[in-house]
């Protein structure tokens, strides 16, 4: 006889989680459970919710490092429940972060002397760099304005419209207007001519990006740093500039070590850079260096000492892990220049082989430029059929994450598509990736144009007009209709 019986809802010692009753029960999602479940139980649900995310390795999208050598991986781990704000209590860490900033300080060719220690703290991210960057030189302009006995109420910082969103953010949670330069078709950063002429005795600092989001291009900080000289020279202001290097910082000094663009001008009195980039560190690592002690004014920094001694800080946050700190050390350490160099040189090969595999296909234009970070954008050549974001999504299928995306105002008709080249992206990957973006080519082509498709969903509307036929196409709820002439022996569009 073969007995049998049900498992107790309440029994938790289950040696196999697919065996017990938790694979059979939603969770709740918006409040926590009354109840506790084993951590097998616990682990194994979450970690298969997970699978559904992307691979971060082929997330072409993102700048932010996603490979690290597992030597490193576990320093982070054994340092993972280290806080770094106690610096009493863990006081190597911070002389590591010290270290680093100094590192970084002289990469940029901060002008310090033998012994002097340079002027700068890590952040979580260039976000968090840019806001103290920020009310640095927001700081500083008032303290001046009001010895002069002039109004300190109207701050603004010139950019260009392709600043990253962490700008904007800094311009209205800390009330400083955001003067933007706009882009034109075939110019995809920030004028510097056309900059200099927006600033004014309220401009707090000129902000410059050393490796555009949009195209990865560089922008000429040289070029802004002699015409804000002559400006200020002609008109007795004294405009300072950041560069925000959140992604060259670390490829510019290793690929083009003759470019000027950090401290060796003289208006440049600030620079954040990403050590979560090609720092080569996992997210949540930011750095900001100033030139000197007199561009951090003193009444930005804390002084603490309910954690066992005289600690100061200017951060905008206050706890935070000290794993990536330790990784950033490493990395500097064990790579070295040698190190970085190679790597920012096998990124921009892999770059090469990449933009000329979509060249060879002749359905792309290249938008980004071969100085700058080791990126691809590209657009078609014809959309009129199908369009970029439709690619984006059809890579999908494969396993590629390629973000198509519109440019920014005065340029918003350009669709692009970006591919970031990262230390893990391999020449195998990319040649693989132009075969993929092939696939969906034919596969784009064997489908129905958008026109047909409209046509399907009755979005367009079609009126004979003697020789003509006018059709209608109704873009979207928002946007005006589009009118297209088509002679009436042009079947093949409508085949």
């Amino acid at each position: 006889m073969v007995l049998s019986h049900a498992a107790s809802d309440s029994d938790v010692s289950v040696h196999s989680t697919f065996a017990s009753r938790y694979v059979r029960t939603s969770l709740p999602r918006f409040r926590m459970p009354e109840n506790s479940i084993p951590k097998e139980a616990a682990y194994q649900i979450i970690n298969d919710e997970l699978m559904l995310d992307g691979n971060p390795r082929l997330n072409l999208a993102s700048f932010v490092t996603t490979w690290m050598e597992p030597e490193c991986d576990k320093l982070i781990m054994a340092s993972i429940n280290k806080n770094y704000v106690d610096m009493d209590e863990y006081p190597v860490t911070t002389e590591l972060q010290n270290r680093c900033v100094n590192m970084i300080a002289h990469l940029f060719n901060a002008p310090l002397g033998e012994t002097e220690t340079a002027v700068g703290v890590g952040t979580v991210g260039s976000s968090e760099a840019i806001m103290l960057a920020g009310l640095a030189f927001k700081r500083k302009w008032q303290n001046k304005r009001r010895a002069e006995g002039k109004p300190f109420d109207k701050p603004n910082i010139v950019t260009g419209a392709n600043v990253q969103v962490c700008w904007e953010k800094f311009a209205r949670y800390f009330e400083v207007e955001l003067k933007e330069v706009k882009l034109r078709e075939g110019y995809y950063v920030m004028d510097p001519e056309q900059a200099v002429e927006m600033v004014d005795e309220n401009t707090i600092c000129v902000a410059a990006i050393l490796g555009s989001t949009l195209n990865g291009e560089f922008e000429d900080v040289k070029l802004l740093n002699d015409l804000l000289v002559l400006k200020n020279k002609e008109t007795g202001l004294d405009i300072p500039i950041h560069v925000d290097a959140a992604s060259g910082g670390f490829i510019a000094p290793f690929l083009y070590p003759e470019l000027e663009w950090d401290f060796r001008l003289p208006q440049v009195k600030s620079i954040n850079v990403s050590g979560h980039k090609y720092g080569l560190v996992y997210a949540g690592i930011g750095w900001v260096v100033w030139r000197n002690k007199e561009d951090l004014p003193d009444e930005l920094i804390f002084h603490i000492n309910y954690l066992g001694a005289d600690q100061p800080t200017f951060t905008l946050n206050f706890s935070k892990g000290s794993s990536q700190v330790i990784a950033q050390y490493y990395q500097l350490i064990r790579l070295g220049h040698e190190g970085y160099r190679n790597v920012m040189e096998n990124c921009r090969e892999n770059m090469i082989v990449l933009r000329e595999g979509l060249e060879k296909t002749g359905r792309f234009s290249i938008v980004s430029k071969d100085e700058g970070i080791p990126l691809v954008a590209f657009s078609l050549k014809d959309n009129s059929s199908h369009t970029e974001f439709e690619i984006s999504e059809m890579l999908r299928r494969y396993g590629w994450i390629v973000p198509a995306y519109t440019m920014p105002a005065n340029a918003e008709h350009i669709t692009v598509l970006r591919v970031v080249i990262r230390e893990d992206f391999s020449r195998t990957l990319a040649e693989r990736l132009v075969m993929d973006i092939e696939k969906v080519m034919h596969e784009l082509d064997e489908l129905p144009s958008r026109v047909i498709h409209k046509i399907s969903l009755g979005e367009v509307k079609s009126e004979d007009n003697g020789d003509n036929m006018v059709v209608t196409v109704k873009k979207s709820d928002i946007e005006k209709p589009i009118e297209i002439n088509v002679k009436k022996s042009d079947k093949p569009i409508f085949c």
